[in-house]
Formats: structure tokens, C-alpha cells, sequence
């Protein structure tokens, strides 16, 4: 690793892609430390500490603060994983975007705008509902529509312009542009919940006990960061043979390759989607302001929050752990379903001239590996909800109290992998030389 960012600022295109992208992070920080216009940052930093959980957790983190803040970037790049998310799955519903999604780099074109446009919608839907929250809750005062305007264009701009960050660093910068700011606002809260921790487990205690503590935690995130690396890189290889052909006088074809089936074939969808379902009904409910109330509907909303989870002294609260599980491995299935068609590989298989040894061609071959591909989802799905549930064990059981978690870990350790072998790739092309260089 450290000798390829060596080569990155031994070449001048890589060194200035590889600026272009400090910049835009060194942009992104200062937005999410800008208040909006006529809110009281301090005022919402107060009210979000006696309403903590994981209704407001969950997208704290992912938004690097921001939210607690309450800058411009509250909303942050949110709206657009939304967005992107809904497109992906109308895709499978709607035909004319199942052809757009075929139609190669213009169908994507066309793809990436509906998708722009849906992020600006869902930013001024979430923008106007947090405002009316805000309104009824008192929590900004002295709200009037003018005030109201302010705030909506403030949050919804500081959404859109995320977006175009992220667009501009795939373009000029260096990896997915999306998934590093993703990324950048996880790791800004890192230095926090590191802090926390060491408040929690060191400070005040003896040398001995605070060192064991020390290396114990670090044991623990080096498992967890091991394990994911682990989870990402494994993958199932389905041999396929192509049988040799005659084209003109010479013979074509008879090449072995296979099929790559990764075992987190979902990714972290299946996490994002468990966890905003279930923050939902929370974030509802603290806007209402009926969220500490007695009766069943609070009981429910608290069995939901992953704060009350895994806790000796409430353990009737962790059935809720049950339906994140549930809901993990369900999503982990319903996602690949709907990216990876057996039936449709299959066929195209066949219409190669290949086969799976052993498996005939056409529904059995679409068969096995649908088969297989159960199988792996399942394996995938327990090492997705292992990496999510050691954080919740650690919070409940000890209190730790840390805003990161397993999707906040996987996502890292994801962008960490692909920036790097982008940055690989790119100077491999760069450095080729041919048969006619000297």
C-alpha cells in the first residue's frame, strides 16, 4: 500500500487527481461545520443529547456530525443512497427503465439524472418534514415561513451540492466520489468515539487495568476490521468450460474461466436497509415528541432502538436484535435477487457455447446456481450480521456508547479497497510498456 501512494506522487496526473480529492474532503468538512441560517446550533446540540438513540445515531454517523450540528450538510449525501437505492429497485419493476438500464453509457446517462432529480425531491421532502418537526417542537425558535424557507433551501441545497461533490471527485478525483464521502463523514466521527471510549474504559484507572482495556479494544476492532476484509474478498468460483469451434481455418474457443460469486453479494444494503427501517419509526416518534411515553407503542420504539439492546438490565428490550437479523437476511436475499439473474447468465452461457462441468446447459444450469447462490447468500448474511451485532453487544453489555458500528466499518474497509485498486489500476496503465517501447 505504502508503495503504491509513492508511485501516486511520482506521476503528475495521479498527484494532482490525488490533491483534487484532499480538496474536496477539505470542502466537505468545512460545510458540515456551517450553521444554517437563523438556527441555533448550540440549542440543537442540547436537544439532541436528551434524545439520544439510534433513531438520530444512526444518521449522525453516516453524516459525520453534521446532523448534530445541524449545518447545511445535515441531510448530507443520505437522500442520494435513497435515491439511488428506489432506482435500482424500480428498475426490476418498470420496464422502460430496465431498457434505459441496458442501453449502455447513454442509458446510464439517463439513469444518473433520473437519479439526480429524485435526490433533490426526496432532500426537499426530508427538508420540509424536519422543519415542521422543528416547528412543533419548539426546537427552533421564533420559526416564521420566511425563517422556514431559509431552513429548507439551506438543507436541500447543502444535499445537491454533496451530490455534485461526489459526482466531480469520480470524474477528476480518484475512486467512487460517492462512497468517499460516505466514508469521509464515518471517519470524522472516529476521533470522538475513540475519546468516548478511552473516557469510559482508561481514564481514571490503574496502568495495568487501563493498558489491558487499551489492548483489548484494539484486539476487537482489529478482529472486526480482519473479519471484513475477509467478508469482502471471499468469493465462490463457478468453473465454466467453452467448447472449441471452427471459425474459418482456425479452431476458436475451448477456454476454461468461471463465474466469481462473492459471499457478501448484498454488500452493506441489507444493514442500511434494517437499520433505516427500523430508526423510522423513532425519528417519527422524537419529532412528534411521543417517543418517552409509557404505553405500548413506547415499549415498541424502545425494543426498536439498538441502544436497548444486549443490556443485562433490560433484556426484554433485545427482541428487537431478533428482527434486525431477521430483517438482515431477508434484505441480504431480496437484493441479490433483483442484481443477479441466474436464469439470464444462464442463457447467456448458452448462447456462448459454454457450460458449467457437470451441469446441463439452459434451466439446469439457471437451477444450480440459484442453488448455489442461497448457499452463499446465507454464509454472506451470517458474516454481515456477526460484524453488525458486535458493536450492539459491546454498547449494551458495557456501555461504550460509539456512534461507528459493522456498517460503518464495512463501508470504510470497502472504499479503503476500491480507491486503492482504482489507483492500482490507473498507474498499471500508465506504467505498461509495450513490445515496441524500448
Amino acid at each position: 500500500m505504502f508503495e503504491t501512494l509513492k508511485n501516486v506522487f511520482r506521476v503528475k496526473e495521479m498527484r494532482r487527481k490525488l490533491l483534487y480529492l484532499l480538496a474536496m474532503i477539505f470542502i466537505i468538512r468545512i460545510g458540515s461545520q456551517l450553521p444554517i441560517p437563523g438556527v441555533d446550533s448550540s440549542v440543537f446540540k442540547q436537544w439532541f443529547k436528551s434524545n439520544t438513540g439510534d433513531a438520530f445515531n444512526f444518521f449522525d454517523a453516516f453524516t459525520g456530525g453534521s446532523f448534530e450540528s445541524m449545518s447545511v450538510f445535515a441531510l448530507n449525501i443520505t437522500p442520494y443512497i435513497t435515491s439511488s437505492i428506489i432506482i435500482q429497485l424500480l428498475t426490476i419493476a418498470i420496464p422502460a427503465l430496465e431498457e434505459m438500464h441496458r442501453d449502455g453509457e447513454e442509458g446510464r446517462k439517463k439513469m444518473t439524472a433520473i437519479t439526480r432529480y429524485v435526490t433533490v425531491g426526496l432532500a426537499l421532502f426530508e427538508s420540509i418534514a424536519m422543519t415542521v418537526g422543528f416547528a412543533r417542537g419548539n426546537i427552533v425558535k421564533d420559526m416564521s415561513f420566511l425563517k422556514g424557507v431559509v431552513v429548507i433551501v439551506s438543507l436541500t441545497a447543502g444535499s445537491a451540492m454533496l451530490m455534485w461533490i461526489g459526482e466531480r471527485i469520480t470524474e477528476k478525483g480518484v475512486g467512487n466520489g460517492i462512497s468517499i464521502v460516505l466514508a469521509v463523514n464515518i471517519v470524522s466521527r472516529i476521533p470522538s468515539d475513540m475519546t468516548t471510549l478511552y473516557e469510559n474504559f482508561i481514564k481514571g484507572k490503574t496502568i495495568a487495568k487501563g493498558m489491558l482495556a487499551g489492548v483489548v479494544i484494539f484486539a476487537i476492532i482489529m478482529v472486526v476490521v480482519v473479519f471484513v476484509l475477509i467478508l469482502n474478498g471471499a468469493e465462490r468460483r463457478i468453473p465454466v468450460q467453452y467448447s472449441k469451434k471452427m471459425v474459418g481455418r482456425k479452431m476458436m474457443g475451448g477456454q476454461t474461466t468461471n463465474i466469481p460469486l462473492k459471499v457478501n453479494t448484498a454488500g452493506v444494503i441489507p444493514i442500511i436497509f434494517a437499520s433505516s427501517i427500523m430508526s423510522f419509526p423513532g425519528v417519527i416518534a422524537q419529532f412528534a415528541g411521543k417517543a418517552n411515553g409509557t404505553g405500548i407503542g413506547s415499549e415498541i420504539l424502545r425494543g426498536l432502538s439498538s441502544s436497548n439492546w444486549c443490556n443485562p438490565s433490560q433484556p426484554q428490550y433485545s427482541w428487537g436484535l431478533l428482527v434486525y437479523v431477521v430483517l438482515c437476511v431477508f434484505f441480504a436475499y431480496f437484493y441479490t435477487s433483483i442484481t443477479f439473474n441466474p436464469l439470464e447468465v444462464a442463457d447467456n452461457i448458452k448462447k456462448q457455447g459454454g457450460f458449467i462441468p457437470g451441469i446441463r446447459p439452459g434451466k439446469p444450469t439457471s437451477d444450480y446456481l440459484t442453488n448455489m447462490l442461497n448457499y452463499i447468500i446465507f454464509i454472506g448474511a451470517v458474516g454481515l450480521i456477526i460484524v453488525a451485532v458486535i458493536p450492539f453487544f459491546f454498547n449494551g453489555v458495557f456501555g461504550a456508547n460509539v456512534s461507528f458500528g459493522g456498517t460503518s466499518i464495512i463501508i470504510v474497509v470497502g472504499v479503503v479497497l476500491e480507491t486503492l485498486n482504482q489507483i492500482e489500476s490507473q498507474l498499471l496503465v500508465r506504467n505498461y510498456k509495450g513490445f515496441l517501447n524500448s
